[in-house]
């Protein structure tokens, strides 16, 4: 090296410091690279991250060749600039020891620390071209890197470490994918982000939590007399009903209003209990604390879409129909029957908002951005007597889980009325 000229040495060295820096951008955007979108523009067939994909695929090695190069290239740049030292200042201590110094912070700024911040800021940029000089490198190196691997493996499996063997724990977990969705802001409109969000929700939640509840459950009692019948058939606000004698829990089976619309317009005689039994069919049950995920694929399959929720005793605890489960997911898009607890849950300006006692707790916190547990009552009302512990014969607050409740409008034992507060303290 003594022999080439100052120039030459100068340039043979920025020229290792080059190839040095590329094989440290290399490495971090190689094992930065989004494997999921990787995998996404090698189905569409791109031959740039097929070859990327196939490095990937043999990290040890690839890791292997890339830290062989970088290593022989920092090697020989530390030799030429104490070559240039000694050649320049002869056997000067305090020569070499600058010139050990200046190479260091040379390879530490220009082939080691800003390429691999580059490629950690900008890994697909970079990989995808640099896997057309890496994949033939490998193939040339590969008895040394196969040399070199072998000692590797070896103290790998001293220590107990399988090389690879922990694929599954690169699986993203729901939660890792719910962040995933929260953190795609620019990529998601604002409607497909929720959707996303409720579909990791769906088993998490019950019938239970989605079902109109029992009290609220529009019903045809056979025991009423035909003219009754007739004036509830004629202003009911669903297509199907489900059909008891005497009470809920003896139900007969499911009504589509529409089959007898041609009794309602027909005589007084072809409109009898029987004309109505002979078009009632089979109710379906659903048990209580299904999920909802989980009912959503038995409606699919039994071709059903709305069931009567029962505990264990066979008691009617609710209705859930197949559209409360695609609102869980996609949103409220039905029609509600007037006076439905779900219009108007807005806070006005004054920090307050008067709802029915009958609401469901989850959509309060939905629509009130409120953290009212979910876990026990599932109704506003319920809720209240829990943290009450009686049944007030009379208006009454009270302050829990920072909103101030109250009770405006009881009846039958039962809170019909609550005006919400904000709770500032």
């Amino acid at each position: 090296m003594t022999d080439l000229p100052l120039w030459a040495q100068i340039t043979a060295l920025v020229v290792l410091l080059l190839i040095s820096g590329f094989f440290s951008i290399s490495e971090t955007s190689m094992m930065a690279l989004n494997r999921y979108r990787l995998r996404h523009m090698v189905a569409e067939g791109r031959r740039a991250a097929k070859r990327t994909q196939a490095l990937l695929n043999q990290t040890d090695r690839l890791l292997g060749v890339i830290l062989l190069g970088n290593n022989l290239v920092n090697a020989l740049a530390t030799a030429l600039v104490t070559s240039i030292a000694i050649s320049t200042f002869g056997n000067n201590e305090t020569a070499l020891l600058l010139a050990t110094g200046a190479i260091t912070f040379l390879i530490i700024v220009f082939s080691e620390l800003t390429p691999k911040v580059i490629g950690a800021t900008f890994p697909e940029r970079i990989a995808l071209p640099a896997s057309l000089v890496l994949s033939p490198l490998l193939k040339l190196a590969s008895p040394a890197v196969s040399f070199v691997n072998f000692f590797a493996t070896g103290l790998l499996r001293l220590m107990r470490i399988k090389p690879g063997g922990h694929e599954e724990q690169r699986r993203l977990t729901p939660e890792e994918l719910r962040s995933i969705v929260l953190e795609s802001t620019p990529f998601f409109p604002q409607k497909h982000r929720s959707i996303l969000l409720n579909l990791f929700d769906l088993d998490a939640i019950q019938v239970d939590d989605v079902m109109t509840p029992r009290a609220k459950v529009e019903s045809l009692d056979l025991l009423q007399p035909l003219e009754a019948l007739r004036e509830q058939l004629a202003t009911c606000h669903h297509n199907k009903l489900p059909v008891y004698e005497g009470e809920l829990n003896r139900v007969k089976g499911m009504l589509h209003v529409r089959r007898v619309l041609a009794l309602l317009e027909g005589d007084d005689e072809h409109f009898t209990h029987e004309a109505l039994r002979d078009l009632l069919t089979e109710a379906y049950f659903i048990p209580q604390g299904t999920p909802v995920f989980e009912q959503l694929q038995h409606f699919q399959e039994t071709k059903q879409r709305i069931g009567l929720v029962v505990d264990e005793y066979g008691e009617v605890q609710g209705l859930v129909t197949l559209e409360d489960i695609i609102e869980e997911i996609i949103g409220e898009f039905t029609t509600h029957m007037p006076g439905a607890p779900r219009q108007g849950l807005r806070w006005n300006q004054a920090g307050e908002v008067i709802v029915d006692g009958s609401v469901a707790l989850r959509e309060l916190n939905k629509a009130l951005d409120l953290e009212l547990p979910i876990d026990g009552p599932k109704t506003l009302n319920g809720l209240l007597l829990e943290w009450l512990q009686e049944i007030p014969d009379s208006p009454v607050a009270m302050r829990q889980q920072g909103v101030i409740a109250e009770a405006l409008q009881i009846e039958d034992r039962i809170i019909k009325t609550v005006r919400l507060r904000r709770d500032d303290k």
